[in-house]
Order: structure tokens, then C-alpha cells, then sequence
């Protein structure tokens, strides 16, 4: 009898523990964007959508491009035979077009889409990693940040030049005659980790080696890096960033707006004398969660791509967000590229102010979410593994099972689902066992 009892209770623990989550499955909407807080119509977005590489799930998985016009999707673009396993940045063109940046097993991808037709002007391969980032220079030639190459198995990453007219590369720039073997706690697969190229003006790049902390700018006449903020292993400055920009603010002043991804947060520097002073942060709530790019809009508000709460939202420079949009499964990178009803324009080529510019300098929280937290559900897991003392734990939640659980499910959800088959697994073991031993007794 007591065995028993024993079973019937373990069955109704596995049960109730599974049960929200086939509830879950049953219920859920299929939809993959949705609007949070709007308070105007901002124009149209678009969004780069990562993606995760589950062959055959839910097409939400899909890596895609997504353009939300106001406060409903205008299209998607991507690949149904998962040709693009990952979609990267964006960049709005000056004739109206997108270039994207995506990638495959073993290949990138660089594109210039219609959007309009939502076909492909052209089209250039490249046999090289997982490339995140690469941008048209005004000849037309492209520049590509080359994360995670080699030659004799030795780390060569770089940021090249291609002429797409001859087919060659036309310049080059590797990390390792630039850093030591050391930094970043010397060589391996994914060394720099660069993930952003942007072309500023003259002969004068700023790259992102996202492993090392930092963000430079390089010249290209002399090979040199002009300008560095942060260092390797310096969190309080960078922290495995995204997507920096340049700006100059009225008086001239260097301007770097960074997303600083590990220490969630945006943050943006001044050029002082030889160094930095920070002018602004955005997130001392923690209310952001691995935010990967950071856009400056002409009107003073910024764009920001919040990865881990799958959502793009604009913020005042106080922190207010008028703007908010949740497409799920990783948003890499986000682009206004629309103007409002009344013309105010919101994106594009026009000058973008400095937060010294705009007499905004300090440090903010965000708030005005239609949702608090983001994402109803999701930072409950990790909340409660951060209250037990599993400060690991948490971190490997908020990183990694945003990729991986469903996007019908909520983190409690899965939890107890992860829980549930983990309990009816045990139970299969232990009565394997005792079964074993019967017939052998």
C-alpha cells in the first residue's frame, strides 16, 4: 500500500507540474509580434531577428527581418527553408533599400533587399563564420567584420574590404598584430568576437571586438587605432558590448552610444583630453536584459533593442518609453527608417543629437512598459533562483532558456515543465531499479 501511495503522488506531482504547460500549448496565440506601450506612430521599424536554429519547430524560431509599421507588422522577410540560419544587422540604404547582414553553417550572407518586393537586388557570399555585421561604403564597396577566422589554426580575425565590381579584398586589418596572444585570456575559436563594423567618415572605422570590452576606431591611411574606449577585463567601463555609434555633438565632441550587453544597461561616452566621461546610463533598474544595439534618433529619443526581453523599444533620454514592440526569439538589431504622420522625421540620414546635446546627462531607469516585468513571468525563475543563494543559475536562465523553451511558454512554465520531466524520469529510473531487483531476489 505504501508503495502504493507513493506512486499516485509522484504521478500527481509530474501531472500538475506538466499540465500548465500542455495548457500553454493549447491556448497560445499564434503570433510572434505584438505591441507593448505606443504612444504615437513612431514611423516604421525594422528589426533583425536572430533567431534559433531548431530544424522543423514552431516558425517562430525562423530567423527573419521584421518590419512593424506603428503598432502592427507591415512584413516578414525570410528564408521558409531555413536558408538563413541567422539574421543579423540591418542597415537602411540611401535609396531606400535594407542591407542585411545573415549567416548560415559555415557561410555569410550579405544582401540588398527591396523592401517593397521584399526581393533581392543583390547578393554576395562569403565562405567565412558567422559574420554579424557588415556595412556598404559610399563607393559601393563593402566592409565586413570577420569574427571567427583562422589560418593554421591560429585566430585571424578581421575587418576587410571588398570590391564587389573585382571580386578582390582591398584591405585588411587583423587583431592579432594590433593585441596580444593574452588579452581575452589568450586564443581560442571565438577570440575578438567582433560583431560590428561602421564606416564614420574619411579613412576611419569603429569595430566592436566584443571579447576584449572595448570599442576602437581605427585608420584605415595608417593601420592604427585612433581612438579606444575601454579595455580588456575593465566591466565597469564595457562589458561584452553591441553595436557602438558614433556621434559629435554639437561642438565637435566624439560621442560613443554603446549597448552594454553584460552589464545591461546603455550607456554613452564623451571624448575628454585623452579619455572618456561617461554622460549617460540607461537601465540602473535592471530592467533591461542583454540589450544589443543602441540608435540615436534625430528627434533625441533612442532605439533600443532589447535581445533577452525579446522586444525594440524608444526611450526619452529620461527613460521613458513612448515606443515598444516584442518579436521573440533574439531581436539582434533595430532601424527606424519611417517618418511620422505629421513629418517629424524619425530616422534616416539626419543629424543625431548627443545626450550633451540635449542637456540629459545622468543616469535613468526605464520605465512606462506595458508589461513589468517584460514579458509577463520571465524574470520570476531567475528572481527566485537569485533569492535561494544559485547566482549561476540565474545567470545561465536569463542567457541561455530565453533560446531554448518555447515561445508559448512563460518561465514558470517551462520550469515546471523542465521540473516534471526531470521527476517522471526519475521515477521511470527508480522503478526500473526496484524491478530489477525483484526478479533478481
Amino acid at each position: 500500500m505504501e508503495r502504493r501511495t507513493v506512486r499516485l503522488v509522484v504521478a500527481a506531482l509530474v501531472v500538475c507540474l506538466l499540465a500548465p504547460g500542455v495548457v500553454a500549448f493549447a491556448t497560445h496565440e499564434p503570433t510572434n509580434a505584438k505591441p507593448g506601450t505606443i504612444t504615437a506612430d513612431r514611423g516604421q521599424t525594422v528589426v533583425g531577428v536572430q533567431g534559433f536554429h531548431f530544424r522543423g519547430g514552431s516558425e517562430k524560431t525562423q530567423a527573419r527581418l521584421v518590419s512593424v509599421d506603428g503598432d502592427e507588422v507591415d512584413w516578414q522577410y525570410g528564408e521558409q527553408t531555413f536558408g538563413e540560419t541567422w539574421f543579423y544587422d540591418v542597415d537602411p540604404l540611401a535609396n531606400g533599400n535594407l542591407l542585411a547582414t545573415t549567416a548560415r553553417d559555415g557561410d555569410t550572407v550579405i544582401f540588398e533587399l527591396d523592401p517593397d518586393t521584399r526581393e533581392r537586388v543583390w547578393t554576395e557570399r562569403f565562405d567565412i563564420e558567422d559574420t554579424h555585421d557588415a556595412d556598404l561604403l559610399p563607393n559601393g564597396d563593402l566592409v565586413v567584420a570577420n569574427m571567427r577566422a583562422t589560418t593554421d589554426g591560429v585566430p585571424d580575425d578581421k575587418v576587410f574590404i571588398y570590391n564587389r565590381t573585382t571580386d578582390e579584398r582591398t584591405w585588411e586589418w587583423r587583431f592579432r598584430e594590433h593585441y596580444p596572444e593574452s588579452t581575452d585570456g589568450g586564443y581560442d575559436a571565438d577570440w575578438t568576437h567582433v560583431n560590428d563594423v561602421d564606416y564614420i567618415g574619411g579613412d576611419r572605422f569603429l569595430l566592436s571586438p566584443r571579447n576584449f570590452d572595448q570599442a576602437i576606431v581605427v585608420n584605415r591611411s595608417t593601420d592604427e587605432i585612433d581612438m579606444r574606449l575601454g579595455s580588456d577585463g575593465d566591466y565597469d567601463t564595457l562589458h561584452e558590448q553591441h553595436n557602438p555609434d558614433y556621434l559629435t555633438s554639437a561642438d565637435g565632441t566624439p560621442t560613443l552610444l554603446v549597448a552594454d550587453s553584460e552589464n545591461d544597461r546603455i550607456v554613452e561616452y564623451e571624448r575628454e583630453d585623452d579619455g572618456w566621461n561617461r554622460t549617460w546610463t540607461l537601465g540602473t533598474d535592471g530592467k533591461l536584459n542583454w540589450p544589443r544595439d543602441a540608435d540615436r534618433l534625430p528627434n533625441g529619443n533612442t532605439l533600443v533593442t532589447d535581445s533577452l526581453n525579446h522586444r525594440v523599444i524608444e526611450v526619452t533620454p529620461s527613460g521613458e518609453i513612448v515606443w515598444e514592440y516584442y518579436v521573440t526569439w533574439g531581436p539582434y538589431d533595430a532601424e527606424r527608417v519611417g517618418a511620422t504622420e505629421d513629418g517629424d522625421w524619425t530616422g534616416g540620414s539626419a543629424r543625431s543629437p548627443t545626450i550633451a546635446d540635449l542637456d540629459a546627462t545622468g543616469s535613468y531607469a526605464v520605465s512606462g512598459s506595458a508589461n513589468d516585468p517584460p514579458i509577463p513571468g520571465e524574470s520570476g525563475p531567475s528572481a527566485f533562483l537569485e533569492s535561494v543563494g544559485l547566482d549561476g543559475p540565474s545567470s545561465t536562465w536569463d542567457h541561455v532558456v530565453p533560446w531554448v523553451k518555447p515561445v508559448w511558454a512563460s518561465g514558470w512554465t517551462f520550469l515546471a515543465g523542465v521540473v516534471g520531466l526531470l521527476l517522471a524520469l526519475a521515477w521511470g529510473v527508480v522503478e526500473l531499479w526496484q524491478r530489477r531487483e525483484e526478479l533478481l531476489g
